[in-house]
Protein backbone atom coordinates (compact mmCIF):
# COMPACT_ATOMS: atom_id res chain seq x y z
CA UNK A 1 0.00 0.00 0.00
CA UNK A 2 1.37 3.51 -0.88
CA UNK A 3 2.18 6.16 1.92
CA UNK A 4 -1.09 7.89 0.97
CA UNK A 5 -3.29 5.69 0.94
CA UNK A 6 -1.96 3.70 4.09
CA UNK A 7 -2.31 7.22 5.62
CA UNK A 8 -5.93 7.77 4.55
CA UNK A 9 -6.87 4.46 6.17
CA UNK A 10 -4.75 4.84 9.30
CA UNK A 11 -6.86 8.18 10.14
CA UNK A 12 -10.36 5.91 8.94
CA UNK A 13 -9.05 3.40 11.41
CA UNK A 14 -8.50 6.21 13.97
CA UNK A 15 -11.86 8.36 13.52
CA UNK A 16 -13.66 4.74 14.15
CA UNK A 17 -12.00 3.99 17.39
CA UNK A 18 -13.05 8.05 18.99
CA UNK A 19 -16.59 7.01 17.49
CA UNK A 20 -16.27 3.87 19.61
CA UNK A 21 -15.24 5.51 22.65
CA UNK A 22 -17.44 8.44 22.32
CA UNK A 23 -21.23 7.87 23.45
CA UNK A 24 -23.33 7.33 21.10
CA UNK A 25 -26.71 9.96 20.32
CA UNK A 26 -28.44 7.10 18.84
CA UNK A 27 -28.07 5.00 21.95
CA UNK A 28 -31.36 3.46 23.44
CA UNK A 29 -31.98 4.99 26.67
CA UNK A 30 -31.82 1.60 29.91
CA UNK A 31 -35.25 0.18 30.03
CA UNK A 32 -36.95 -1.03 32.52
CA UNK A 33 -40.85 -2.72 33.95
CA UNK A 34 -43.05 -0.90 36.55
CA UNK A 35 -45.53 -2.54 38.00
CA UNK A 36 -48.08 -1.30 40.92
CA UNK A 37 -50.79 -3.04 42.72
CA UNK A 38 -54.19 -3.19 41.73
CA UNK A 39 -55.44 -0.85 43.54
CA UNK A 40 -58.13 -0.14 41.21
CA UNK A 41 -59.59 -1.53 38.49
CA UNK A 42 -57.18 -2.17 35.39
CA UNK A 43 -58.97 1.00 33.30
CA UNK A 44 -58.24 3.54 37.02
CA UNK A 45 -55.04 1.87 37.66
CA UNK A 46 -53.54 2.71 34.44
CA UNK A 47 -55.13 6.47 34.54
CA UNK A 48 -53.55 6.83 37.37
CA UNK A 49 -50.16 5.48 36.48
CA UNK A 50 -49.42 6.25 33.01
CA UNK A 51 -49.04 10.20 33.15
CA UNK A 52 -46.73 9.72 36.55
CA UNK A 53 -44.42 7.15 35.09
CA UNK A 54 -44.27 9.17 31.36
CA UNK A 55 -43.13 12.20 33.47
CA UNK A 56 -40.72 10.25 35.23
CA UNK A 57 -39.61 8.69 32.04
CA UNK A 58 -38.86 11.81 30.60
CA UNK A 59 -37.26 13.41 33.49
CA UNK A 60 -34.82 10.57 34.24
CA UNK A 61 -33.61 9.38 31.14
CA UNK A 62 -34.79 5.86 32.25
CA UNK A 63 -37.63 4.30 29.96
CA UNK A 64 -40.28 3.18 32.68
CA UNK A 65 -42.85 0.35 31.12
CA UNK A 66 -46.15 0.11 32.64
CA UNK A 67 -46.84 -3.58 33.16
CA UNK A 68 -50.37 -4.82 35.32
CA UNK A 69 -52.34 -7.77 35.28
CA UNK A 70 -55.87 -8.56 35.58
CA UNK A 71 -55.87 -8.63 39.02
CA UNK A 72 -53.30 -7.83 42.15
CA UNK A 73 -52.07 -11.30 42.39
CA UNK A 74 -51.68 -11.46 38.55
CA UNK A 75 -49.49 -7.97 39.11
CA UNK A 76 -47.79 -9.88 41.93
CA UNK A 77 -46.72 -12.98 40.29
CA UNK A 78 -44.75 -10.43 37.61
CA UNK A 79 -42.96 -9.19 39.79
CA UNK A 80 -42.18 -13.19 42.18
CA UNK A 81 -41.44 -14.18 38.55
CA UNK A 82 -38.41 -11.29 38.40
CA UNK A 83 -40.15 -10.14 35.40
CA UNK A 84 -40.24 -6.35 36.25
CA UNK A 85 -37.65 -4.27 38.19
CA UNK A 86 -39.75 -0.96 39.71
CA UNK A 87 -43.20 -2.11 41.74
CA UNK A 88 -45.24 -0.22 43.53
CA UNK A 89 -46.47 -2.16 46.60
CA UNK A 90 -47.04 -3.84 49.80
CA UNK A 91 -46.75 -7.13 49.08
CA UNK A 92 -42.86 -7.84 49.92
CA UNK A 93 -42.88 -7.56 53.57
CA UNK A 94 -42.99 -11.86 54.39
CA UNK A 95 -39.95 -13.15 55.98
CA UNK A 96 -39.71 -15.08 52.81
CA UNK A 97 -39.91 -12.21 49.82
CA UNK A 98 -37.47 -10.16 52.27
CA UNK A 99 -35.18 -12.15 50.85
CA UNK A 100 -35.47 -11.60 46.82
CA UNK A 101 -33.67 -8.30 47.52
CA UNK A 102 -36.08 -5.44 46.94
CA UNK A 103 -34.85 -2.21 48.01
CA UNK A 104 -37.57 0.55 49.00
CA UNK A 105 -36.44 3.73 47.87
CA UNK A 106 -39.57 5.77 47.98
CA UNK A 107 -43.42 6.64 49.14
CA UNK A 108 -46.39 8.40 48.36
CA UNK A 109 -46.85 11.12 50.86
CA UNK A 110 -50.53 10.35 52.69
CA UNK A 111 -52.17 9.46 55.59
CA UNK A 112 -51.07 5.85 57.19
CA UNK A 113 -53.48 3.47 55.51
CA UNK A 114 -55.82 0.89 57.97
CA UNK A 115 -57.51 -2.17 57.47
CA UNK A 116 -61.12 -2.41 57.98
CA UNK A 117 -64.19 -4.30 57.45
CA UNK A 118 -66.97 -2.20 56.24
CA UNK A 119 -70.22 -2.91 55.35
CA UNK A 120 -73.23 -0.29 53.20
CA UNK A 121 -74.25 2.69 55.78
CA UNK A 122 -77.55 1.50 56.05
CA UNK A 123 -76.59 -2.23 56.34
CA UNK A 124 -78.51 -3.92 59.23
CA UNK A 125 -74.52 -5.48 60.50
CA UNK A 126 -73.61 -3.49 63.05
CA UNK A 127 -71.42 -5.66 64.71
CA UNK A 128 -68.63 -8.01 63.30
CA UNK A 129 -70.11 -11.01 65.20
CA UNK A 130 -72.94 -10.51 62.58
CA UNK A 131 -70.68 -11.50 59.74
CA UNK A 132 -69.98 -15.18 61.25
CA UNK A 133 -70.88 -17.92 58.48
CA UNK A 134 -71.21 -14.89 55.87
CA UNK A 135 -69.33 -14.29 52.37
CA UNK A 136 -67.40 -11.07 52.67
CA UNK A 137 -65.51 -9.88 49.76
CA UNK A 138 -61.61 -9.15 49.68
CA UNK A 139 -59.17 -7.56 46.95
CA UNK A 140 -57.39 -10.66 46.07
CA UNK A 141 -55.36 -13.25 48.53
CA UNK A 142 -51.96 -10.77 48.11
CA UNK A 143 -53.83 -8.09 48.85
CA UNK A 144 -52.02 -6.59 53.02
CA UNK A 145 -54.41 -3.87 53.66
CA UNK A 146 -57.74 -4.83 51.89
CA UNK A 147 -57.37 -8.96 52.97
CA UNK A 148 -54.73 -10.02 55.57
CA UNK A 149 -55.07 -7.24 58.24
CA UNK A 150 -58.54 -8.21 58.60
CA UNK A 151 -58.54 -11.58 57.53
CA UNK A 152 -56.42 -12.12 60.59
CA UNK A 153 -58.71 -10.04 62.93
CA UNK A 154 -61.48 -11.74 61.69
CA UNK A 155 -59.72 -15.31 62.63
CA UNK A 156 -57.89 -14.06 66.25
CA UNK A 157 -62.27 -13.04 67.01
CA UNK A 158 -63.23 -16.89 66.13
CA UNK A 159 -65.31 -15.18 63.19
CA UNK A 160 -65.29 -17.81 60.06
CA UNK A 161 -66.29 -16.23 57.11
CA UNK A 162 -66.73 -17.11 53.37
CA UNK A 163 -64.14 -15.47 51.77
CA UNK A 164 -64.94 -13.92 48.13
CA UNK A 165 -61.87 -12.74 46.08
CA UNK A 166 -63.14 -9.95 44.00
CA UNK A 167 -59.96 -9.33 42.19
CA UNK A 168 -59.54 -5.71 43.49
CA UNK A 169 -60.82 -3.06 45.78
CA UNK A 170 -63.19 -1.29 43.56
CA UNK A 171 -64.74 -5.01 42.46
CA UNK A 172 -64.71 -5.90 45.82
CA UNK A 173 -66.83 -2.81 46.56
CA UNK A 174 -69.04 -3.48 43.48
CA UNK A 175 -70.32 -6.97 45.20
CA UNK A 176 -71.04 -5.17 48.69
CA UNK A 177 -73.08 -2.36 47.24
CA UNK A 178 -74.87 -4.86 44.98
CA UNK A 179 -75.99 -7.27 47.72
CA UNK A 180 -73.86 -9.89 46.61
CA UNK A 181 -71.69 -10.32 49.88
CA UNK A 182 -72.42 -9.04 53.39
CA UNK A 183 -69.33 -6.58 53.93
CA UNK A 184 -65.86 -6.07 52.76
CA UNK A 185 -62.44 -6.01 53.69
CA UNK A 186 -61.30 -2.62 52.64
CA UNK A 187 -57.96 -0.32 52.55
CA UNK A 188 -59.28 2.96 54.19
CA UNK A 189 -57.61 5.19 51.45
CA UNK A 190 -59.32 3.74 48.85
CA UNK A 191 -62.83 3.53 50.96
CA UNK A 192 -62.63 7.14 51.05
CA UNK A 193 -61.62 7.47 47.54
CA UNK A 194 -64.74 5.04 46.25
CA UNK A 195 -67.00 6.94 48.58
CA UNK A 196 -65.79 10.48 47.11
CA UNK A 197 -65.96 9.19 43.28
CA UNK A 198 -69.13 7.17 43.58
CA UNK A 199 -71.72 9.17 46.14
CA UNK A 200 -71.29 5.62 48.62
CA UNK A 201 -71.44 5.84 52.42
CA UNK A 202 -69.63 3.34 54.38
CA UNK A 203 -70.06 1.83 58.14
CA UNK A 204 -66.53 0.82 59.71
CA UNK A 205 -67.20 -1.95 62.04
CA UNK A 206 -63.63 -2.53 62.52
CA UNK A 207 -60.03 -0.74 61.66
CA UNK A 208 -56.04 -1.99 62.44
CA UNK A 209 -53.03 -0.01 63.57
CA UNK A 210 -52.27 2.58 60.87
CA UNK A 211 -49.51 0.80 58.11
CA UNK A 212 -47.64 3.08 56.20
CA UNK A 213 -49.01 3.61 52.48
CA UNK A 214 -47.09 0.78 49.45
CA UNK A 215 -43.76 1.40 48.77
CA UNK A 216 -41.76 2.45 45.70
CA UNK A 217 -39.17 -0.19 45.49
CA UNK A 218 -36.31 -1.43 43.38
CA UNK A 219 -34.58 -4.96 42.63
CA UNK A 220 -31.39 -5.71 42.44
CA UNK A 221 -31.16 -5.53 38.41
CA UNK A 222 -31.55 -1.93 38.42
CA UNK A 223 -28.32 -0.22 38.06
CA UNK A 224 -27.60 2.40 41.03
CA UNK A 225 -26.97 5.19 38.73
CA UNK A 226 -30.94 4.63 36.73
CA UNK A 227 -32.36 4.04 40.45
CA UNK A 228 -31.18 7.56 41.58
CA UNK A 229 -32.25 9.49 38.40
CA UNK A 230 -36.09 7.52 38.30
CA UNK A 231 -35.63 8.51 42.48
CA UNK A 232 -35.10 11.90 41.99
CA UNK A 233 -37.71 12.51 39.29
CA UNK A 234 -40.37 11.10 41.71
CA UNK A 235 -39.56 12.93 44.34
CA UNK A 236 -38.61 16.19 42.33
CA UNK A 237 -42.16 15.75 40.45
CA UNK A 238 -44.12 17.68 43.21
CA UNK A 239 -41.58 20.71 42.85
CA UNK A 240 -41.91 21.08 39.73
CA UNK A 241 -45.15 23.01 37.84
CA UNK A 242 -45.56 19.80 34.86
CA UNK A 243 -45.21 17.23 37.77
CA UNK A 244 -47.59 19.08 40.01
CA UNK A 245 -50.29 19.32 37.86
CA UNK A 246 -49.93 16.09 36.35
CA UNK A 247 -49.84 14.50 40.05
CA UNK A 248 -53.08 16.65 40.65
CA UNK A 249 -54.69 15.28 37.84
CA UNK A 250 -53.56 11.70 38.36
CA UNK A 251 -54.60 12.43 41.75
CA UNK A 252 -58.27 13.39 41.46
CA UNK A 253 -58.91 10.76 39.13
CA UNK A 254 -58.86 8.29 42.10
CA UNK A 255 -59.71 9.81 44.37
CA UNK A 256 -56.32 11.09 46.47
CA UNK A 257 -55.91 14.33 48.33
CA UNK A 258 -53.53 16.59 45.41
CA UNK A 259 -51.02 16.27 48.25
CA UNK A 260 -50.00 12.55 47.49
CA UNK A 261 -47.07 12.85 45.82
CA UNK A 262 -43.78 10.97 46.17
CA UNK A 263 -41.09 11.28 48.82
CA UNK A 264 -38.15 9.09 49.87
CA UNK A 265 -38.39 6.41 52.19
CA UNK A 266 -36.44 3.23 53.74
CA UNK A 267 -36.90 -0.33 55.05
CA UNK A 268 -37.41 1.47 58.17
CA UNK A 269 -40.82 3.00 57.41
CA UNK A 270 -42.36 -0.40 56.77
CA UNK A 271 -41.64 -2.15 60.15
CA UNK A 272 -45.35 -2.54 61.04
CA UNK A 273 -45.86 -4.80 58.13
CA UNK A 274 -42.69 -6.86 59.65
CA UNK A 275 -44.59 -6.99 62.97
CA UNK A 276 -48.28 -7.72 61.49
CA UNK A 277 -46.12 -11.38 59.94
CA UNK A 278 -44.37 -11.68 63.28
CA UNK A 279 -47.78 -12.69 64.60
CA UNK A 280 -49.90 -13.24 61.61
CA UNK A 281 -51.26 -17.01 60.83
CA UNK A 282 -48.89 -18.85 59.14
CA UNK A 283 -51.26 -19.39 55.95
CA UNK A 284 -51.37 -15.10 55.74
CA UNK A 285 -47.35 -14.77 55.27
Amino acid sequence: MNRPLLRIAMASIAALALLAMAPSAQAEPPSYTFSPVNQYDINLTASYWNPIIAYVSEKSGVNLKLKIGRTSADTTSYVLAKEVEFVFTNHLFTPEREQLGWKVFGRRQSPALQGQIVVPADSPVTELSQLNGQEVAFAGPEAFIVYKVPYAHLQSKGIKVKVVFAGNQNAAFAQLFSGKVMASGANSQLAQGYAQREGKKFRVLWSSEPFQDLALMASGKVRDRDLKAVAAAFFEMSKDPRGREILSRASKEVGLSADAYFIPASAADYASYRRFYQSAPAALN
